[in-house]
């Protein structure tokens, strides 16, 4: 750390560049007054870093925190600092197109008037998503109702309601603790995530794409202005893309290339991304548009700007992504395991130089970890890990060899002393785990999850340890954002919608019943057969006519409603409707505050 270029303050400049105006306050409000947005509590970053934070994170919360309406180059805004995203502006010849809405309607909104407030009251003409995760089209509902083209990658839809719907409880819940939006803004508390601040907690919204972009070198031309795109599906996203503004010489990266290490496996969930095609995407960027282009934008932090500075920049994010596949690789072939190849993994010097290749918001830790879970997946080949006792069962075994609960504690308090923090939680996780209801022994852990916190360069890390800290103490905190919105809702294709059936059902309470139900979507014109049996929901499209035990002629929308607990009042139905009620009765609800530091 002491030899990091500490002096170089192009990062900041960069940051400071194309200031127009800032919201003051910083604050945004729901229509009832709740609060999902205050940049202003980060005022604290001001000051010179604290033995509460790793050094290298202040600086980054230093240059996050920088929000307001900035100018990228001529015709082209940018507002940050307003969500965990940023949302750009193009202006074009009628009004302007919006890149990224944001998460949330409320920061959208607020945004665009920040900018009609310095440019003046321009109609939005058409909306971008550049990727299918939700702080970069939620807040769609603030800056449109619709009737504009909206263009998205290919397979867009599909991947943007199916990770908040299908496992979405299970990574709200681990968002809590990715995102920290319920420590307290401070030097001992949150100071961002790497990636922005923190995560905005208004309404989530979505209007599906009325264009897909379907290969790369596609142009459009949205409002007189003309785009380029590249195609980079399983990069930071599963749909995903990046473009060229030739007219402008501007680049987009998406989130392909922003100011950290991104993440391979986010630790809130997900499915693993490549980085080899990860890399090789990069490449191509600079082979097709690095000549055409005087500045770098993305959908988080700054620009960069000039062609040698942007090369530079995605020059090392490519060598930096094909560094980690590769090196993983060749020590997994040479026989280490994914904790080892973490341990041993070591950036080249130009590359740890560079500010905008630290693991802000992955690491080369839990990367590597990734990149080996990509390719063999969770078990090492070693058979004492084949088959373990779970957490509880393990723990309370740990405990017993050591001596019980006072052995343990006295061997934690001695590696906490000497400052072997990792081991010590281990322990003490034990410890916990074998009785939940021992106050020392969470106390103790709490402790070490603050200090592990206040030393963690990665955002995300720090979040972790110090929401684990402030649940042993003062019980679980519940997500208060929920992705699985009722547009979100509507978005789910037929298929998804019974794929997100399918999951709920309690297996166990399922295995002796046994029935079938047909569905006739009258708006859609489409049929469905739901089938019942050994615990497993199966679904058929445009089955065939045979006997069944319920037949149910309804609307998309009715469907969702009985999924949501309404009533089946008016809808049209054959056969016994008691059916229905023996499906509700095995399906389970998510819990949407599991424990996590605890059984």
């Amino acid at each position: 750390m002491a030899d990091l270029p500490f002096q170089d303050r192009a990062d900041f400049d960069a940051a400071d560049r194309g200031f127009l105006a800032a919201l003051d306050p910083a604050v945004i409000r729901t229509a009832d007054g709740r609060v999902v947005w205050d940049n202003d509590a980060y005022s604290f970053l001001e000051r010179d870093c604290p033995d509460t934070a790793h050094p290298s994170l202040w600086r980054q919360g230093q240059l996050c925190v920088k929000q307001g309406l900035y100018e990228v180059t001529a015709g082209i805004y940018q507002v940050r600092g307003l969500d965990l995203s940023n949302m750009t502006l193009i202006e074009g010849e009628r009004g302007v197109i919006v890149v990224d809405p944001l998460l949330s309607v409320e920061c959208a909104a607020a945004g665009l008037k920040l900018y009609r407030d310095q440019r003046g009251n321009r109609p939005v003409t058409a909306v971008i998503y550049t990727h299918s995760h939700a702080d970069h089209f939620g807040g769609v509902r603030g800056v449109t109702d619709g009737g504009v083209p909206i263009l998205a990658p290919a397979g867009f839809m599909e991947h943007a309601v199916s990770e908040n719907v299908y496992a979405g409880a299970a990574m709200n819940r681990r968002a809590v603790y990715m995102y920290g939006p319920d420590l307290p803004r401070s030097p001992e508390g949150q100071i961002g995530t790497g990636l922005g601040m923190t995560t905005s907690t208004g309404t989530i919204s979505l209007i599906p794409p009325t264009k897909d972009v379907t290969r790369t070198g596609q142009e459009e031309t949205l409002d007189g202005v003309r785009i380029v795109f590249q195609l980079t599906p399983g990069t930071e996203a599963p749909a995903e893309m990046n473009f060229l503004l030739p007219d402008h010489r501007a680049l987009c990266m998406a989130e392909n290339a922003t100011h950290n290490q991104h993440n391979i496996l986010t630790l809130r969930g997900a499915v693993v991304r490549d980085t080899r095609v990860w890399a090789r995407y990069l490449n191509e960027a600079i082979a097709l548009f690095a000549d055409q282009a005087d500045v770098v934008f993305a959908s988080h932090h700054w620009p960069t700007w000039g062609r040698e500075n942007l090369v530079t920049f995605l020059s090392r994010q490519r060598d930096m992504y094909a560094y980690l596949h590769d090196q993983t690789l060749r020590m997994m072939n040479e026989g280490m395991t994914g904790t080892e190849i973490a341990e041993a993994m070591r950036m080249p010097p130009a590359l740890e130089q560079a500010w905008h290749t630290h693991g802000y918001y992955g690491s080369v830790s839990h990367n590597v970890k990734a990149i080996y879970q990509r390719y063999l997946g969770w078990f090492d080949g070693n058979p004492a890990h084949l088959w373990e006792h779970p957490p509880v069962e393990q723990a309370r075994r740990y405990v017993e060899c050591m001596g019980g609960r006072e052995g343990v504690l006295s061997y934690a308090r001695r590696y906490l002393d000497e400052g072997d923090l990792r081991f010590a939680a281990s322990l003490l996780n034990h410890a916990v785990f074998a009785d939940e209801s021992d106050r020392r022994a969470r106390a103790m852990l709490a402790e070490v999850y603050t200090r592990l916190g206040h030393g963690a360069e990665n955002g995300t890390w720090r979040n972790f340890y110090l929401v684990a800290a402030q649940e042993l103490v003062g019980g679980i905190v519940p997500p208060d954002l929920d992705t699985a919105s009722p547009e979100m809702l509507s978005a789910l294709s037929m298929e998804q919608i019974f794929d997100s059936i399918a999951i709920r059902v309690d297996g166990p309470k399922a295995w002796d019943e046994s029935l079938a139900i047909d569905w006739h979507l009258t708006d859609l014109d489409q049929r469905y057969r739901t089938t019942l049996s050994n615990g497993a929901l199966i679904q058929q499209a445009d089955p065939r006519p045979q006997q069944v035990d319920l037949t149910l002629t309804l609307t998309k929308q009715d469907l969702l409603g009985l999924l949501t607990g309404q009533p089946a009042d008016g809808i049209r139905h054959e056969g016994d409707m008691n059916v229905l009620n023996r499906l509700t009765a095995v399906l389970g609800s998510p819990v949407p505050a599991f424990a996590i530091v605890t059984p």
